[in-house]
């Protein structure tokens, strides 16, 4: 459930739901259409006419709740501004103004009186909506949000970590002065994994990071590993989840990389494409190795933090072609200041 957040799971001043995120919006056509045959059932009195009594009420109602929602997300800036009281007063009134309007429309077409009703059904719909989100906020506070994602990340340091400081004990006593540079670079890598994590990170960081973890891994690996970048049409302002890459980085290595005996590649894309950041990672595939098998935690980890972050605007895809192992991923642009 996404509450009004854009760079942040902390609570906003003005506990509004997203009103410009498509899962709000999958929540209120879903309770409206609900609400819509729930009228229609007992405006019918019988099971046989509530199909058509709630086709005509759908008709009426899903153009009323598209429009107040594609205003509302226009004003989301104006609305998060405004204090409790005021930010809900104002998404009454508009969703008000929009009924009473398509009402009048509809009356002045087909020649009958004009009707407050259409005003005061949405009236009580807005605030019944906005009740129940209120409802979901409190019950998915910001501190039981945090503490999840707080558990998730914990959940990826040791593997993360285990692999660096094995990757720098390779070379410690081969090559000191590369040791401790590589070192240098594990204590920056330390820093941002103990930084506060509740926040969305530029994308330029995680990059940051992720050459930063590769590094290390070429340490241990050599050859055997090399990485082609294709981020000539990455923003590096777009904000990302922390510790969105690294983890998966850290599977192409060890399921992809390590169980072959030859040279390989791991590819990174990371274009914009309009309003939305898309990005791919592909390993090889090596389905015969059974030691390297399985595990989905840091998939798993990655996209429940992008749900908590984005709700239902992101997605996460996995597949198997042509040899490779490939990740994607989509979330909305939003900017960083």
């Amino acid at each position: 459930m996404t509450m009004g957040k854009m760079g942040s799971i902390r609570e906003s001043a003005t506990p509004l739901p997203d009103l410009c995120n498509l899962g709000v919006w999958l929540r209120i056509l879903l309770a409206v259409n609900f609400g819509a045959l729930a009228a229609a059932l007992a405006r019918s009195g019988s099971i046989e006419a509530t199909p058509r009594s709630f086709v005509e009420l759908a008709a009426f109602v899903e153009p009323v709740v598209l429009a107040c929602l594609l205003l509302l997300c226009g004003l989301h800036r104006m609305l998060a501004s405004l204090p409790r009281g005021g930010a809900y007063a104002a998404v009454v009134a508009v969703c008000m103004l929009v009924a009473q309007g398509c009402g009048l429309l509809l009356a002045s077409v087909f020649g009958s009186g004009a009707s407050w009703q259409p005003a005061l059904w949405a009236a009580l719909a807005a605030m019944l909506l906005l009740a129940w989100f209120d409802l979901l906020r409190r019950a998915h506070s910001p501190a039981v949000t945090e503490a999840r994602l707080m558990a998730l990340t914990a959940r990826i340091r040791p593997h993360f970590l285990f692999n660096s400081l094995n990757a720098v004990l390779g070379v410690i006593r081969s090559d000191p002065r590369r040791a401790e540079a590589a070192l240098e670079e594990l204590a920056d890598l330390f820093r941002a994994l103990m930084r506060d994590n509740r926040e969305l990170v530029p994308l330029s960081e995680e990059i940051a990071l992720a050459r930063q973890y590769l590094e290390l891994e070429k340490l241990r690996l050599g050859e055997r590993l090399s990485v082609r970048w294709d981020i000539e049409s990455c923003p590096p302002d777009a904000l990302v989840p922390p510790l969105m890459l690294q983890p998966l980085l850290e599977n192409a290595v060890y399921h992809g990389i390590e169980p072959l005996a030859v040279p390989a590649e791991i590819a990174i894309r990371v274009r914009r494409e309009r309003d939305r950041v898309d990005f791919e990672l592909s390993n090889p595939f090596t389905p015969d190795a059974v030691r390297h098998s399985g595990n989905q935690m840091a998939l798993a980890n990655i996209r429940e933090r992008l749900l908590l972050f984005f709700d239902l605007e992101a997605q996460l895809e996995t597949a198997q072609r042509d040899g490779l192992y490939v990740v994607r991923i989509s979330f909305p642009y939003r900017r960083g200041g």
